[in-house]
């Protein structure tokens, strides 16, 4: 089956790749073999050169990248733009902090002399999503590369262009061959390279399904795994919020890359004496937003991925609808061509309708009114996911309340949930486990390795 390029904005075919042949497979894996051999006795400061390299390269095409990500994956130019951004970023941060992160630590002990070393794997298998083609991969690149390890890519199959576009990326920066692969394969043959016995480690996000068949082959060879998969985040709303800050970054933080990310707030939950206000206020916010064409500076919200994304969408919002929830915006398609919908809040709404329970990939809103704080919190807790959490509160009590109690990997105070180089990023439950970013994510595929001198 074939990879193929939608185009989002008009729902037409524009590229198409054949899968990789298990003999161009099994000629990759070699390549990327033999270039860990090469790579991993490279020294930092060279790697760390490579790595600004990368960043040169992106920052010096940001417009023609960003076209592409908005072409392939609807997300409007001026987010394309700023993941672009980002992935520079995060390329220099590890750049300039990656060779401390990577330096051998002594360790008092009886020894002479102890400690540990933090030494590259191998090749590590990345099975990426396609909400943030570049950013989601580069998460990943830009540690484990750091480290000395080198990437094998199998990207979504609905962003072909983009898988492409890294791999060449690498090889342009001067990089080893092989030290970054793509393969084009289906999800059915992930299984048969996590284990390939040139394979050290697997990392994946995506979704939970997903992350269970991830994680069971990898445990059938015994492999280190890093899941990051879905959540359903709460966005709490505390008695002492400042309302003026909160309303915009509620917005955002619901519509954020057309409302396709993982870490998008998506349960609002607002204590009752605020939740008037705040309902009034968001709803207004989300009804105004511009919802059209990713390439038109004016635009807020671009279209899903897919029709099928599309329709998804919308039957969670219609189910609520036909079991009593309440539409205070938005609510249905846009109609045309493209995968559009309109931003949507949602009240009423309660757990025998899928937008109480599932995750919704789209730009809706499910907002809930509570008791209290304490509700909030345990209404926010009440779900199998962990990934991240918001609480908007200006009173230091209310602050500490929601970083102690909320049960997810990160809490966030007056912001909206982000990833950020200097910060782990993962969660708990059903969300995953292991971390990424900071030196945490990149000592994750690293041997660390202890020494001991009598």
């Amino acid at each position: 089956m074939p990879y193929l390029s939608v185009n989002p904005a008009t729902g037409l075919v524009e590229h198409s790749f054949e899968d990789h042949s298990p003999e161009e497979v099994d000629r990759r894996l070699t390549l990327a073999a033999g270039a860990f051999a090469l790579w991993r006795t490279t020294p930092v400061v060279e790697r760390a050169r490579a790595l600004t390299t990368v960043a040169e390269l992106l920052e010096g095409e940001v417009p023609v990248i960003a076209e592409m990500l908005s072409r392939e994956m609807g997300k409007t130019f001026a987010a394309a733009k700023g993941e672009v951004a980002k992935c520079a970023m995060t390329m220099r941060y590890y750049a300039e902090h990656g060779p401390a992160m990577l330096q051998e630590e002594e360790i008092s002990s009886p020894a002479t002399r102890s400690g540990v070393r933090y030494d590259p794997i191998g090749p590590v298998l990345a099975v990426m999503p396609w909400n943030f083609p570049l950013w989601q991969v580069i998460r990943f690149a830009a540690p484990a590369l750091m480290a000395g390890n080198v990437g094998v890519l199998k990207h979504a199959s609905n962003v072909p262009l983009s898988a492409q576009f890294l791999e060449n990326l690498f090889l342009r920066a001067g990089l080893p061959e092989g030290c970054f692969v793509n393969l084009f394969i289906p999800g059915s043959r992930v299984a048969e390279v996590i284990k390939d016995e040139r394979i050290a480690a697997v990392t994946l996000t995506g979704s939970e399904a997903a992350g269970r068949s991830v994680a069971s082959a990898a445990g059938e060879v015994l492999k280190k795994c890093v899941l990051e998969l879905g959540g359903s985040d709460p966005f709490i709303v505390g008695e002492s919020v400042d309302m003026d800050n909160c309303i915009p970054l509620a917005v955002t933080g619901r519509v954020q890359n057309n409302g396709q990310s993982c870490i998008a707030a998506k349960r609002f939950i607002v204590v009752e004496s605020r939740a008037d206000e705040f309902i009034e206020k968001f709803s207004k916010a989300m009804d105004a937003l511009v919802v059209g064409d990713p390439m038109n500076p004016a635009t807020v919200v671009g279209p899903l991925v897919s029709q099928a994304q599309l329709d998804e969408v919308a039957s969670q919002v219609d189910d609520a609808i036909a079991k009593g929830a309440t539409v205070t915006a938005g609510g249905h398609k846009v109609e045309g061509a493209g995968f559009y919908y309109r931003p949507t809040v949602l009240t009423n709404v309660t757990d025998d309708m899928r937008a109480g329970t599932e995750e919704i990939f789209g730009p809706v809103a499910v907002v809930h009114r509570v008791k209290d704080l304490d509700a909030a919190i345990a209404l926010g807790n009440a779900t199998p996911w962990g990934l991240g959490s918001s609480i908007w509160a200006t009173d230091a009590d209310e602050q500490r309340k929601g970083i102690e109690d909320l049960d997810a990997g990160m809490v966030f105070v007056n912001a909206i949930v982000a990833s950020t180089p200097e910060l782990p990023f993962g969660g708990i439950k059903l969300s995953g486990y292991g971390r990424e970013l900071s030196a945490l994510g990149m000592r994750e595929f690293t041997n660390i390795k202890t020494f001991y001198v009598a």
